[in-house]
């Protein structure tokens, strides 16, 4: 996500139908921010040598309507 870390946490707080886990799977729509929670002890330098940007953001997309789902994304990301 531009933005770094703050639009990443900003995204996972934002979605209504994802529900935001630690760790990703299972039959529901779930989203993690990698910098501030699974790996959230790593420092700048960590983080991007382990090929995660501040603002990444992990969606496991599950059996929701797929309008739904979109529709979530896009008023997250306003």
């Amino acid at each position: 996500m531009r933005g770094g870390r703050e639009a990443g946490r900003a995204f996972v707080e934002g979605v209504r139908l994802a529900r935001l886990a630690l760790s990703l799977g299972g039959v529901e729509t779930l989203v993690t921010h990698p910098a501030s929670t699974s790996h959230r002890e790593l420092d700048e330098g960590a983080l991007a040598r382990a090929g995660i940007g501040p603002g990444l953001v992990r969606m496991s997309v599950g059996i929701e309507d797929p309008e739904d789902l979109w529709q979530d994304v896009e008023q997250a990301l306003r």
